[in-house]
């Protein structure tokens, strides 16, 4: 597809800032100008445009968080770096590679990875795989090269039976503007042995992050791939809209590990879900720090039997945050299982709320299901609410909840102070074993990482 780009569409970028960059709001010409950036098939195009379509017939979600402050004619949806991606970390931009080696990419993909791809903004600059999986037939690429290279693949995949386009407000804002993101084939019988890790920066003010991620995992095969986010500082609000859809296929073995740490001015709508097959199992690692707003409930549909689904997410809301996070279970076939474990910490008023679902559906005799929520208040200015939902629809189940929430009792500070400690190394300690359930599912370079981000947290760093 060759197309004249109209440059009336962009902000002009100067000498310091080598961005092409879409002006605020969202329309035709705008969607359109993305597929055309990065030409697109028609089939991909036409997708976008519906998407659009659903979007502008649907209102925003009342029922969570208030999003009444969120100006989407205000966010710009398409930044581009202005750079072509690469295997070769050397060819990355000086000013970009700058900002991922503090971020400790590619370091990490030295010591303990298998591969690494990178996102900066709207577009990705860095993409390697090692050689060995590569012939053992792993696909691991940049998205917008996969609907390129693998475009019958995708476009079986993508958006339609695991988050179709007219899912929610959010989604269908997605399929209209996403951009980057990874593209993940494991072949049959095939066991990744170390992680595949992505990691997306959204560095522009008052911008919009739209990354696809699409991992089908077929029969036999194992992965776990990890997934970190950050963003600035700004004043101005910025969104985070992703889409994660997962293919576990049969005896498929799927861990997907997400720490995102968005900064204070970020709205973080993420949509993430599994389909999972006969004998497969999903497990979903979350640890959320940062955002203004997060609004994120991994999804598992368990339409096979034997299909099994763990859940297991930490997130902390200080000052001016909410958390509303949790997992989400539906049970289609027999003997499926599932576990949803959350654990919330909330200081200087922060609100950090578990919201969930299980649905166990008439056909899922011999299901079970767990759900835990914990919260641990660090004040008597801050919120942890929990409002799980089970719908059973059979008597054939197994089905539990239970929820915790209190503050750190003055005797346990006592005796911690008591043996040497201060009041802030006590608390920390309280916290870290409150948290150690979850961190110890982490590899051990992510768990040190997530336990020094919640310290700084409640040192209010």
């Amino acid at each position: 597809m060759v197309v004249e780009i109209n440059r009336e569409l962009y902000d002009d970028a100067d000498e310091h800032t080598p961005k092409f960059t879409a002006k605020p709001g969202i329309n035709e010409e705008i969607v359109k100008l993305i597929s055309q950036t990065k030409n697109e098939p028609q089939w991909m195009l036409d997708k976008r445009l519906k998407s659009l379509e659903y979007y502008k017939q649907t209102k925003v979600p009342t029922w969570g968080p208030d999003l009444s402050k969120l100006d989407l004619d205000k966010i710009i949806y398409f930044v581009d770096p202005n750079t072509k991606e690469s295997d070769n970390w050397e060819d990355v931009p000086k000013e970009i590679k700058d900002t991922f080696d503090k971020l400790g990419i590619p370091e990490a993909e030295k010591k303990s990875l298998a591969g690494v791809g990178a996102q900066y903004d709207s577009s990705v600059v860095y993409h390697s795989l090692q050689k060995k999986l590569k012939e053992q037939g792993v696909i691991f690429e940049n998205m917008d090269v996969a609907v390129q290279k693998y475009p019958e693949m995708v476009k079986k995949h993508f958006m339609t039976s695991c988050v179709p386009i007219n899912d929610h407000k959010f989604v269908m804002l997605h399929g209209a503007v996403w951009s980057g993101g990874t593209f993940i084939y494991i072949p049959r019988g095939v066991k990744v042995e170390l992680p595949l890790q992505a990691y997306f920066r959204m560095n522009a003010q008052e911008g919009g992050q739209f990354e696809h991620t699409l991992i089908i995992v077929d029969e036999g095969a194992e992965l776990h791939y990890i997934e970190g986010c950050s963003s600035p500082r700004y004043n101005k609000t910025s969104l985070h809209a992703g889409c994660v859809e997962i293919f576990v296929n049969k005896k498929a073995k799927m861990r997907y590990t997400s720490i995102e740490n968005w900064s204070r001015n970020v709205y973080n709508l993420n949509t993430k879900r599994a389909l999972v097959d006969e004998n497969a199992t999903i497990v979903w690692v979350s640890g959320n720090m940062g955002s203004q707003t997060t609004m994120l409930y991994p999804c598992s549909i368990l339409r096979g039997e034997g299909a099994r689904a763990d859940s297991l997410g930490i997130s902390f809301a200080g000052k001016n945050q909410i958390q509303d996070v949790g997992g989400k279970a539906i049970h289609v076939a027999p003997n499926t299982s599932s576990k949803i474990h959350s654990k919330s910490i909330s200081k200087d008023g922060g609100e950090a709320n578990y919201r969930g679902i299980v649905k166990i559906m008439p056909k899922a005799t011999g299901a079970t299901t767990s759900v835990v929520c914990d919260g641990l208040i660090l004040d008597k200015d801050s919120k942890s609410i929990t409002i799980p939902a089970l719908d059973v629809r059979n008597n054939d189940v197994e089905a539990s909840h239970e929820a915790k929430v209190g503050k750190i009792s003055e005797e346990v500070m006592f005796y911690l102070q008591s043996r040497g400690l201060s009041e802030e190394e006590a608390m920390q300690m309280v916290v870290s074993g409150f948290i150690e359930p979850i961190v110890r599912e982490l590899p051990l370079e992510y768990a040190v990482e997530l336990n020094k981000l919640i310290q700084l947290e409640i040192e209010g760093l």
